[in-house]
């Protein structure tokens, strides 16, 4: 089992950038790989981006496509989310989560068995 949390939410003008971070305890984190979700008010929980066990293999949602990049630390047991020109449309809860299949990026959320209890980003007009 693994433990995570989230953190480096916040507000922020459009056009600006945060960086989110994962911290993950518990079962070897290299063991996991790793996604960042969202959930906006009203909304289903969506695919942002994905890492695979080593960072080699990586993959985004389109809408994040160039704006966001995907990192992990496996020393530091913690994955990154650095996102870049802001949008408001990019308000949302975040959130991390762990898959025990740590070659295999996914963007499904069910593929999913570990998450964090999220952190909210708004991004202001």
């Amino acid at each position: 089992q693994v433990q995570l949390v989230e953190s480096g939410g916040g507000l922020v003008q459009a056009g600006g950038s945060l960086r989110l971070s994962c911290a993950a305890s518990g079962r070897t984190f290299s063991s996991y790989a790793l996604g960042w979700f969202r959930q906006a008010p009203g909304k289903e929980r969506d695919f942002v981006a994905a890492i695979s066990w080593s960072g080699g293999s990586t993959y985004y949602a389109d809408s994040v496509k160039g704006r966001f990049t995907i990192s992990r630390d496996n020393a530091k047991n913690t994955v990154y989310l650095q996102m870049n020109s802001l949008k408001p449309d990019d308000t949302a809860v975040y959130y991390c989560a762990a898959k025990p299949t740590p070659r295999v990026v996914s963007t499904i959320r069910s593929m999913y068995d570990y998450w964090g209890q999220g952190t909210q980003v708004t991004v202001s007009s």
